[in-house]
């Protein structure tokens, strides 16, 4: 089968070209462009054509769309993602079924990723396996007895949503979510709060300076600063690992999972993060659940966006 793959995220946006035989994915070619907060969905929309255009050597098979929710997979529509200000119930597998002639199957990012993994990557050969994108946002997608599990309407998994405090860093348009925690956006945002905390005691942190906003602190800066060993720095990625253990608790005894696969920023930062989350996770969760549970890195990387697109397609 020859997939059309498009992934669209807060940040960034990619379309890609994959050959799919016997189980087995060959990326073909790719293409990427930044999300343009400003421009209508429309516009975005028309953008991704003209990458697909670019890439296409010829009709795709199928096509598959990976996007953070809120969702409907079934009907193909974008239902306003916090992420993507301004999408709201955006028609796109109608809009890509009209350009290219081809089923078009729309699936939320999280659960994309998560049959990537399972059928390629960290979760491979686990029955009961959730993972978790952990990266400008923070959702799951959910593999349950050896089959994905999307819920009513594709919107399982938006454990981003779980409240985990009162007050807190603000994630999926909540306050003290679990988002808020355990996301880039809420990663900078504990960054600014406790750098300001820090320079009221007459300490600068290495990734601030006098006069920046909280738009120019990123978990990318922090994280940076961490690894040098930046005292502010370690204490945000501590408090994130231990509010990360604190959800990841509330899977554990409730879903009872094989393994866990965290993206992302734990891909790249879980050494600032894992000691805080294991401590959380042995005082919270049911020892009988933890102690059978793995939790591990995506082992797709940073191409995961790219399986989970085309991973999307074949769902079909």
């Amino acid at each position: 089968m020859y997939i059309l793959g498009i992934d669209i995220g807060g940040t960034k946006c990619a379309v890609i070209t994959a050959e799919c035989s016997d189980g087995n994915i060959s990326i073909i070619k790719k293409e990427r462009c930044d999300t343009d907060r400003k421009a209508s969905p429309e516009e975005m929309i028309k953008r991704l054509f003209n990458l697909a255009d670019s890439i296409l050597d010829r009709k795709p098979d199928a096509i598959g769309i990976s996007c953070g929710g809120p969702l409907d997979s079934e009907k193909g529509i974008i239902m306003s993602p916090p992420n993507l200000p301004g999408w709201d119930n955006v028609e796109i597998v109608r809009l890509f079924e009209e350009r290219y002639k081809v089923k078009t199957r729309l699936q939320n990012d999280a659960d994309a990723c998560a049959v990537a993994e399972w059928k390629f990557g960290a979760g491979k050969g686990a029955e009961n396996m959730i993972f978790l994108t952990f990266g400008t946002g923070l959702g799951a997608g959910l593999i349950l007895g050896g089959r994905l599990y999307s819920g009513t309407n594709g919107n399982a998994g938006e454990v981003g949503h779980i409240r985990l405090e009162r007050f807190g860093p603000v994630g999926y348009r909540k306050e003290g979510s679990f988002e808020g925690f355990c996301s880039g956006g809420g990663i900078a945002q504990l960054g600014y709060t406790k750098a300001l905390e820090s320079v009221s005691s007459g300490v600068y942190p290495s990734y601030f300076s006098e006069g920046m906003t909280a738009e120019e602190v990123t978990a990318k800066s922090v994280a940076e600063a961490a690894d040098k060993g930046d005292e502010t720095a370690l204490e945000v990625y501590r408090i994130c690992g231990e509010y990360l253990g604190r959800g990841l608790s509330l899977l554990i005894d409730i879903l009872n999972p094989q393994t866990i696969v965290l993206g992302s920023i734990f891909a790249r930062s879980g050494h600032l993060l894992v000691e805080s989350m294991k401590k959380e996770i042995e005082k919270e969760a049911l020892p009988q659940s933890s102690g059978v549970c793995r939790i591990l890195p995506a082992k797709l990387g940073e191409s995961i966006g790219d399986y989970a697109a085309i991973a999307a397609a074949l769902e079909n």
